[in-house]
C-alpha cells in the first residue's frame, strides 16, 4: 500500500506515514486508525473497542483519527494530527488512547448519556458505583469481575430514555498500586461482558478513604439520583431529557452512600447489600 511523508513537529523530523488501518463505527462515533509500525498498529487493533466490526476506511471525513508512529526511540499517539503522547513502549499510549475514544464518543450520544460509573451486572441488574476520574471505581469493578459480575464499563454508565444501562466494554485501567495505568481486557480476565441493556438495581457511591472502615447506609433514591447529576459530564441545559432518563433509572434501584477502605474489603461489602436486597 502506497504510502507518504508526514512530519512531527513536536519532535522535528520527518516521519513516513503507512496509510494503512481501519476503521469503525462504536456510539455514533465514526472513527479511522492508522499506524506506520507493527508495534502501533498491534495496540490500536487490541485496544480500540475490541470486539466491534473493522472495516476499510470510507470515503467519507471521519469523526475521530488517531494514529500511532514510531519516531527514533518513542511512540507517538496523534489524536486528529495533533501529538497527544509519547512513550517508550506503545502499549503505554493506551490510556491516553483510550480516553480520547471516550471523549470523542461521549461528545456524540444522542440517545444515551453517561454518567462516570463504574457498572457490571449482578443477576440480570446493574450496579452502578458512580464517582470522578481517579475516584477508584476501576479497582472496584475489576474485583467485582473476579467475584464474577459480567463487566458493563470501568468509567461510564450508559443511560437510555428508559433507564436501562448499555454496555460501553472499553479496556479497564488499573494501576495495581502504581503510578501508571495499565491497561486489562475483560477477555483476558476470562470474565463476561455485557451486551444489551439492563435496569438498575443499585446505586453505591463511596468516598475512598485510606486506612478508614467501611461506612455505608442506605439513601433514598433522590439522592441517588443526585448522585447520578453530579457526575455526568453533560451539560443539562444541552440534554433536557436527562433528568427524565435518570429519574427512571433509579426508580427501582436501592441506593447507599458512604465511605470505604480497601477495594477487596469493600467489594464483599457490596456483594453482601446486593446480595440482602436479590
Amino acid at each position: 500500500m502506497a504510502a507518504q511523508a508526514g512530519h512531527n513537529r513536536k519532535f522535528g523530523r520527518a516521519v513516513k506515514i503507512s496509510a494503512g488501518g481501519f476503521q469503525i463505527r462504536a456510539f455514533n462515533c465514526d472513527i479511522r486508525v492508522a499506524a506506520g509500525c507493527i508495534a502501533g498498529h498491534d495496540v490500536l487493533e487490541r485496544y480500540v473497542f475490541p470486539g466491534s466490526p473493522r472495516k476499510n476506511h470510507d470515503a467519507g471525513r471521519p469523526d475521530l483519527v488517531l494514529r500511532v508512529d514510531r519516531v527514533a526511540e518513542q511512540f507517538v499517539l496523534s489524536v486528529d494530527g495533533t501529538v497527544a503522547a509519547s512513550a517508550r513502549r506503545a502499549i503505554s499510549l493506551v490510556p491516553a488512547l483510550v480516553r480520547a475514544l471516550d471523549e470523542a464518543v461521549i461528545q456524540r450520544l444522542t440517545e444515551l448519556r453517561a454518567v462516570h460509573a463504574g457498572a457490571v451486572v449482578l443477576g440480570g441488574r446493574a450496579l452502578l458505583l458512580p464517582g470522578a476520574t481517579h475516584a477508584g471505581k476501576s479497582t472496584l469493578v475489576a474485583e467485582l469481575l473476579r467475584e464474577g459480575a459480567t463487566y458493563l464499563s470501568d468509567e461510564y454508565a450508559l443511560i437510555d430514555s428508559e433507564g436501562r444501562v448499555h454496555p460501553y466494554p472499553r479496556p479497564l485501567l488499573l494501576r495495581n498500586g502504581s503510578p501508571e495505568q495499565h491497561p486489562v481486557l475483560p477477555a483476558e480476565c476470562h470474565v463476561p461482558v455485557g451486551h444489551a441493556p439492563v435496569p438498575i438495581g443499585w446505586i453505591v457511591s463511596l468516598e475512598y478513604e485510606p486506612g478508614g472502615e467501611w461506612s455505608v447506609a442506605e439513601v433514598p433514591q433522590s439522592e441517588g439520583l443526585l448522585a447520578l447529576l453530579r457526575n455526568t459530564p453533560h451539560v443539562l441545559a444541552d440534554s433536557p431529557d436527562m433528568v427524565s432518563a435518570f429519574q427512571r433509572a433509579v426508580m427501582g434501584a436501592t441506593c447507599y452512600a458512604g465511605r470505604r477502605a480497601d477495594a477487596t474489603h469493600a467489594v464483599s461489602q457490596i456483594l453482601r447489600l446486593v446480595g440482602s436486597q436479590s
